[in-house]
This record gives C-alpha cells, sequence and structure tokens, in this order.
C-alpha cells in the first residue's frame, strides 16, 4: 500500500505537500472521477469485507470501485496519510419511499479538520448525491456545487443534509415517470452526529446490505462514475448520462436500456471496470431514485 499507486489510479499529479482546502478538493474531485460508487461484487458472487489491504488491493490495484465504507475509508486513509487531521463519522441514510430515516446506521463518512474549520468529505455516496467538493460543517448555509446546492443543517447535535436540484430535462419520455428520476427538487439526504466511529462500527451493516433481501444493495446492481460534467449510472440494464447545467438552471438526464451482452461492454467502456466473474444485474422497481 503507497500513495504513489493511489494517486496513479486517481490521475492526481498536484501537490502533496500543503495540508489546504485547494489540495483536498483537488484530490478528492480525481478520487470521485476515476474510482465509481459499486456494489457489483454482491451480483457477482464476491464478498466485501472491509479489510483497509482488502479495499486497496480492490479499488487501486484491481482498479474497482466500492461503496461507501470502501471509498471513504481508503480515502482517508489517504488524506491522514498526508498529515491531514481526518475522522471518520456515521450517519442515517434517508428513504425517501418510506420517508424517513434508516434506524442503523449505515453510511461512513471522514470529517476533515484544517486551521480550525471542520468540514465532510464523502466520496462513497454516488449518483446525484454526491458532493463534488468538500462541505464546511455549518448550519443553514446554502452551499452551491455543479451537481446542485447542498446545505447542513444542525438540530439537538444532529446535522441534517439536503439537496435542491435544478429542473431536469429528460429526451426519452418512456422514462419521465422512472423510479431512477429524482421527483422532489429539495431532497434529504443523511442524518449524522459528530460522534467519532471507527470501521469496527460498520462490520455488522457491512454483512447486512450485501445479504438482506430488504437490503437496497441486494435489489439493485449499481455502478456510478462523476464524470467532468456530471454523472453516468448503470442500475440493472438502464444506463443513465447527466450533464448538470447543460441550459441555465436545466440538468440533461439520458436513459439508455441495455441488452444483456451490453452490460459488460459498458462497464468497460464507460466506468473501466473489468470483472473478474458473470455479472447477474438486477433492477427490483420502486427502490431507488436518482
Amino acid at each position: 500500500m503507497n500513495l504513489e499507486e493511489y494517486f496513479a489510479r486517481t490521475g492526481y499529479k498536484g501537490s502533496l505537500e500543503k495540508q489546504d482546502l485547494e489540495t483536498l478538493t483537488d484530490i478528492f474531485q480525481h478520487h470521485i472521477r476515476a474510482v465509481p460508487f459499486e456494489n457489483l461484487s454482491i451480483h457477482c458472487g464476491e464478498k466485501i469485507t472491509l479489510e483497509l489491504e482488502h479495499v486497496y488491493n480492490k479499488i487501486v490495484q484491481r482498479k474497482r470501485g466500492g461503496w461507501c465504507m470502501e471509498n471513504n475509508q481508503l480515502l482517508g486513509w489517504v488524506l491522514n496519510c498526508l498529515g491531514y487531521d481526518a475522522s471518520f463519522l456515521g450517519a442515517y441514510v434517508f428513504n425517501p419511499h418510506q420517508n424517513a430515516y434508516a434506524t442503523t446506521m449505515t453510511h461512513l463518512l471522514v470529517k476533515v479538520v484544517i486551521d480550525g474549520k471542520a468540514y465532510i468529505v464523502d466520496g462513497g455516496f454516488g449518483v446525484s448525491y454526491q458532493m463534488w467538493q468538500p462541505m464546511e460543517l455549518v448550519s443553514g448555509k446554502d452551499q452551491p456545487q455543479a451537481p446542485g446546492v447542498f446545505r447542513f443543517t444542525e438540530k439537538n447535535a444532529i446535522w441534517y443534509l439536503e439537496k435542491m436540484r435544478r429542473k431536469q430535462y429528460i429526451p426519452n419520455q418512456k422514462f419521465s415517470n422512472s423510479d431512477l428520476l429524482e421527483k422532489k427538487e429539495c431532497r434529504k439526504v443523511y442524518m449524522f452526529s459528530l460522534e467519532p466511529r471507527t470501521v469496527e462500527d460498520f462490520r455488522f451493516q457491512c454483512t447486512y446490505l450485501q445479504t438482506s433481501p430488504d437490503s437496497l444493495f441486494t435489489k439493485k446492481s449499481i455502478c456510478t462514475l462523476q464524470t467532468t460534467d456530471g454523472f453516468q449510472a448503470l442500475i440493472g440494464w438502464t444506463l443513465t448520462e447527466t450533464t448538470y447545467n447543460y441550459k441555465e438552471n436545466m440538468d440533461l438526464v439520458e436513459f439508455v436500456t441495455l441488452e444483456d451482452e451490453e452490460v459488460e461492454k459498458t462497464l468497460r467502456e464507460k466506468f473501466n471496470i473489468t470483472l473478474d466473474r458473470k455479472l447477474v444485474p438486477i433492477n427490483v422497481k420502486g427502490v431507488y431514485t436518482i
């Protein structure tokens, strides 16, 4: 495990000497544009484990992606190696279909303190809720980014993240009511406290999320990657390519349904992922939105 190999994976060639916000942002953006948020291991007979060496091997050496417990654990390791004050927090994800936050802490994220200011760095949410810049941990302040306007609010020591999106243009109108399309303009994302967490706090959740029939991740095969102007996502057989703000206050959302034989070819060409085992795509309706 070494930083040179990690930065070769993400393509980052900038400074490693400064522990400032500009450098952090640059490192972070290279990560989210090179490393997909994906759960494909579940759907091709592999087990997801949280040992850092395994995560490093999977993401850096095998050029795969991962979910939050993998992506953000790796990011936290990189930042600590560089001298940043980085630690882990745990979040409860909002479920729009139940209109409630999860009762189990399933999302791992990174807190970074620079010059006395705290920032949230989350490289493991994917799709349209993936932040593109570290977010200052301050309540009630709109923080506009390319994906939309993010905002934290704090109440009784609990922090809430929400995102406001732009209007959407969907050329393929048969997808205009798709459950893969976010309908609300303002969406709750997750809530968290500032209690420090360790990877050990997520062992049970890691097993549950990849084995329970009630888990989103067993119901959907998901691979998403941020681009320079939006993101692309392969969920089941549906490829989505979103361009942020392609017109004033308007995002372009394009959908294509793939044939079975096109799925792994698309993973190689769009996400730079080559799987060792056969993928069995799945997309249970009414479960996931982007």
